[in-house]
C-alpha cells in the first residue's frame, strides 16, 4: 500500500508561481513512477506530469512543457511539481498518483496509477 498526501495548493494570480508537494508513505519503491494530474469542474481528469522515481526521468503533457517541472526527493518521499506562468485556465484539483512499472507509452494514463491522493486546490485569479 501506498499513502500520498498533497500540498502546497491555493491562491496564486494569472503568470504567478506555486510549487505543489505529495508526500508518500507506505510500500513506496523504486519501481514506482509518480504522476501529477489535474481536474477543473465538469471537465475529465487530465496528465500533466510523470517522473519515475528510480531514474529520475520526466514526462510532460504539452500544454505545461518549458512551464511545470516535476521533480522527487527519494531522501524524504517527496514529489514535487513547480508550476510557473500558471494561465487563467488552469484553475484545477491537482492530483498527486503512484503507479507501478509503468511504461513509457502508459505514463499519461490515468488507469496506469493505483494509488491517488485526495487533491488539493490551485486557483488562478487576479
Amino acid at each position: 500500500q501506498v499513502q500520498l498526501v498533497e500540498s502546497g495548493g491555493g491562491l496564486v494570480q494569472p503568470g504567478g508561481s506555486l510549487t505543489l508537494s505529495c508526500a508518500t508513505s507506505g510500500d513506496t519503491t523504486n519501481s514506482y513512477a509518480m504522476g501529477w494530474f489535474r481536474q477543473a469542474p465538469g471537465k475529465e481528469r487530465e496528465f500533466v506530469a510523470a517522473i519515475r522515481w528510480s531514474a529520475g526521468s520526466t514526462f510532460y503533457a504539452d500544454s505545461v512543457k518549458g512551464r511545470f517541472t516535476i521533480s522527487r526527493d527519494k531522501a524524504k518521499k517527496t514529489a514535487y511539481l513547480q508550476m510557473k506562468s500558471l494561465k487563467p485556465e488552469e484553475p484545477a484539483v491537482y492530483y498527486c498518483a503512484a503507479g507501478q512499472r509503468l511504461i513509457q507509452s502508459s505514463v499519461g494514463s490515468r488507469s496506469a496509477y493505483q494509488y491517488w491522493g485526495k487533491g488539493t486546490q490551485v486557483t488562478v485569479s487576479s
